[in-house]
C-alpha cells in the first residue's frame, strides 16, 4: 500500500487496515510453515505495510506530520532560560 494512500485514511480505516494486514501476515506465515506457500515477497510487503500503518497512527497520535510545534510549549522554556541567566548575572555583581 502506498504511503499517500495510507495518510489519506481516517483513524478508523487505519485501524481496520492494520487488522486486515496483520491477519493476512499471520495466515501467510502459517502457510509458509506448512510448506504450502513460498510468498517471501508478499510476506515482506505485508510486514512493511503494517509498519507504515503503525508509523502513521503514531504520528497522528503525537501530532507530528504536517503540523507546526505549538508556540506555547517553546516560549516558557526560553523565558526560564532568560530568567536564570539574568539571576546569575545579578549574583555575580
Amino acid at each position: 500500500m502506498e504511503l499517500e494512500k495510507i495518510r489519506n485514511l481516517s483513524d478508523g480505516e487505519l485501524v481496520t487496515e492494520e487488522k486486515k494486514a496483520a491477519e493476512q501476515l499471520f495466515r501467510l506465515r502459517f502457510q509458509m510453515k506448512l510448506g504450502q506457500n513460498e510468498g517471501v515477497k508478499k510476506l515482506r510487503e505485508l510486514r512493511k505495510d503494517v509498519a507504515r500503518i503503525k508509523t502513521i497512527a503514531r504520528e497522528r497520535e503525537l501530532g507530528l506530520h504536517g503540523e507546526k510545534p505549538q508556540a506555547e510549549s517553546i516560549a516558557p522554556k526560553a523565558a526560564t532560560k532568560a530568567k536564570k541567566s539574568s539571576s546569575k548575572k545579578k549574583e555575580a555583581r
